[in-house]
């Protein structure tokens, strides 16, 4: 499990506008000159309307994650290297990072390996805040230099959520102006939402599949509405009490590609039994996505032990 951080002061939230759609019309038709004026000189076309903006696509091209591409990913919390390797450099040197890490799996994949970030965008914590949810959520202004170094490299953004008390659709609306943006998608992680009498660490958190859903709906809906590329959903999990109802999990949102991401960490033979334990029941349409740890791991998996697990993970973090 992550540790939980103090609280810290986070800035207020800046909202950003991002507009994506495009314009409409055709080409104007070419006025005919009538019989009166046959022998006139023609007058001028006018000018032909702007044509549509260019549809958004991945990093790497197209409308669809997979199964053209997987994704390596460094994991954390900026500034907080405690909470992994996101926060041990600034956005622009976790750019480069992340496109190194990406690198090393090329040889093993057969798909081209796409670089990302998944940014604990609200991170769990001991002291209930101000707000009282145990969740201390970064701003849109603290998290856009992450976001734009990403675009700026071809790295792909996954914003993840430890809401605490809070439910993950409330959180998740937070960051809109973000998830607007066609390479940016959304976590999950249930071992940080609190039912009301919980505490983090003393209980593993839980959420049910209602959550989840009414979660990624609004966000496929949003994803739809703007005319985005589909949308990686990670839904985190390492113990079976971390989701109930697991297989009502609805995958059918054409607007999305969702993967559970194995969190275990240890020894080869105790990542292993997480991970084909957590495959047990696994719903239709969502694929599996491993994790490794840098310091918990026993040893941490070399790249190509980690496309020699099966099935080849699709998504790859790293704390």
């Amino acid at each position: 499990m992550n540790p939980v951080p103090p609280l810290h002061a986070l800035a207020a939230a800046l909202v950003m506008t991002v507009l994506l759609t495009g314009c409409g019309g055709g080409p104007a038709a070419t006025p005919t000159a009538s019989p009166a004026s046959a022998g006139a000189a023609s007058s001028p076309s006018p000018s032909p309307s702007p044509t549509p903006e260019e549809p958004a696509e991945l990093i790497g091209g197209g409308t669809e994650l997979f199964p053209g591409r997987r994704m390596v990913a460094l994991y954390g919390r900026p500034g907080t290297p405690a909470l992994g390797v996101l926060g041990e450099q600034g956005p622009e040197e976790s750019a480069v990072r992340a496109r190194a890490l990406a690198a090393h799996y090329e040889p093993f994949s057969e798909e081209p390996v796409i670089p990302a970030f998944e940014i604990i965008a609200t991170t769990a914590s001991a002291e209930a805040g101000p707000d009282g949810d145990y969740s201390e959520e970064m701003s849109v202004e603290d998290l856009r230099p992450y976001v734009e170094a990403a675009a700026a490299h071809d790295v792909y953004v996954v914003l993840d959520l430890q809401p605490g008390r809070q439910d993950f659709l409330s959180q998740a609306r937070q960051y809109e102006e973000l998830l607007r943006l066609p390479n940016v998608g959304l976590a999950l992680d249930p071992e940080w939402r609190l039912a009301p009498w919980q505490h983090h660490m003393v209980q593993i958190g839980t959420v049910d599949a209602a959550e989840i859903n009414a979660t990624t709906s609004w966000l496929a809906q949003l994803t739809r509405e703007n005319e985005l590329p589909q949308k990686l959903v990670v839904l985190h999990q390492f113990a079976e009490s971390m989701i109930t109802n697991r297989h009502l999990v609805d995958t059918s949102h054409p607007e999305l590609a969702l993967v559970l991401h194995a969190d275990g960490h240890g020894t080869p033979e105790l990542k292993m039994g997480t991970w084909h334990r957590l495959q047990e029941g696994l719903p239709e349409g969502m694929r599996m996505a491993w994790k490794n740890f840098y310091d918990e791991d026993l040893p941490t998996f070399t790249p190509e032990q980690t496309f020699a697990v099966e099935p080849t993970p699709w998504f790859v973090s790293y704390q």
